[in-house]
């Protein structure tokens, strides 16, 4: 099940709604990263606990969502296309925006750290986190998880 799949909320709306969400957690600073005039990121900067200034980008593939709705779609017609792609980019950033606001929710109920939830995102000016580590071929992770089966029970 898509969730938001068929959300009329308007790209600008959900983007501000974001914003708010992200000013009420903490960001210090917010901006926008655009590509050929489409809203691909939405950046943002916040201290942490330490005092370090983090750098956050919270990215939505509108093309992503546009192939996999278009996948479930028979035949469709040229007008029904460009509305797809429209409704992509609503699906995409409500998406982004349902993300947002549970994950503060985690940190404010003490459920989860900013760290925890945030971690892929950090952004270091040229890549995120998690593209760092997928670059290195996730070498970083563990290279052996114990079974559940060979676990033992905590004391």
């Amino acid at each position: 099940m898509i969730k938001n799949y068929t959300s009329g909320v308007p790209v600008e709306r959900t983007v501000m709604r974001i914003e708010v969400a992200l000013i009420g957690a903490g960001a210090i600073g917010i901006y926008k990263d655009y590509k050929d005039g489409v809203l691909g990121a939405i950046c943002f900067s916040i201290q942490d606990p330490e005092n370090r200034l983090l750098s956050v980008r919270l990215p939505a593939d509108a093309k992503a969502v546009y192939e996999v709705l278009r996948a479930r779609m028979k035949r469709p017609r040229g007008e029904t296309l460009k509305k797809l792609m429209d409704q992509s980019a609503r699906t995409s950033w409500r998406l982004i925006e349902d993300w947002i606001k549970i994950q503060v929710s985690l940190i404010e109920m003490r459920q989860a750290e900013f760290l925890q939830v945030f971690l892929p995102y950090i952004w270091n000016g040229k890549q995120t986190y998690y593209e760092s580590l997928k670059e290195g071929g996730f070498k970083a992770l563990p290279e052996h998880v114990e079974s559940k089966s060979k676990r033992t029970k905590p004391e």
